[in-house]
């Protein structure tokens, strides 16, 4: 995997969320789904580097040997949450405290299951980080949505009210005054892929 896309943000790291075990899926890892030949792992934590963070932490649950044999991850953090199948939650606060310690004073979290998202709306929303009391979200037609940049000073917040599949909802209702909202629906299609009809979104193959 090649990160020099765009110049390096040193003080945000990327975050994905790909530990899903795809219930509705049949059990299949949503990090293992294929969309234009790539899976959706690499395609993700692509749009990471190439929006200029400055280092990419990757949370892995469901199917994490799997991951790890078939994915091109190279230059990531990969974070194992054994306690994946409890929500995304759980994978959350896994990559908080794996960013403990680091130099990191933000982080720009995204979700390995929506393929729609590309780098030009992760570069948007990192573009607005200003510190560690930074927190800003990617909007579609002015509804919230990913990826999200929490800065440092939000972490601990987040971590404490993060379970189940609410993920940094709660956190974010609760601070709701305080997010700047970057409007991404010209250049990103805020989709999930949870169910088998979905499934219809994503591209075999072809170029990537």
């Amino acid at each position: 995997m090649t990160h020099d896309q765009a110049p390096r943000h040193p003080e945000v790291a990327g975050l994905l969320l790909a530990a899903g075990g795809g219930r509705r899926l049949g059990g299949r890892p949503k990090a293992l789904l294929r969309h234009d030949g790539t899976l959706l792992v690499e395609r993700a934590a692509r749009a990471l580097w190439e929006a200029g963070c400055a280092r990419v932490h990757v949370v892995l649950g469901a199917g994490a040997e799997e991951v790890r044999a078939q994915a091109e991850l190279s230059g990531c953090v990969l974070v194992d949450n054994p306690d994946w199948a409890e929500g995304m939650g759980s994978s959350l606060r896994a990559g908080l405290r794996s960013l403990a310690g680091t130099d990191a004073r933000g982080t720009l979290v995204s979700l390995v299951d929506q393929p729609g998202i590309g780098p030009e709306a992760h570069a948007r929303v990192l573009a607005a980080f200003a510190g560690e009391t930074s927190l800003v979200s990617a909007a579609y037609d002015g509804k919230r949505g990913h990826p999200v940049l929490l800065g440092a000073a939000h972490w601990p917040g987040v971590a404490a009210t993060a379970d189940g599949d609410r993920g940094a909802r709660d956190y974010l209702r609760q601070h709701s005054a305080e997010i700047r909202l970057v409007e991404c629906g010209d250049v990103a299609e805020p989709y999930d892929i949870d169910t088998g009809a979905d499934l219809g979104r994503l591209r075999p193959g072809g170029a990537h």
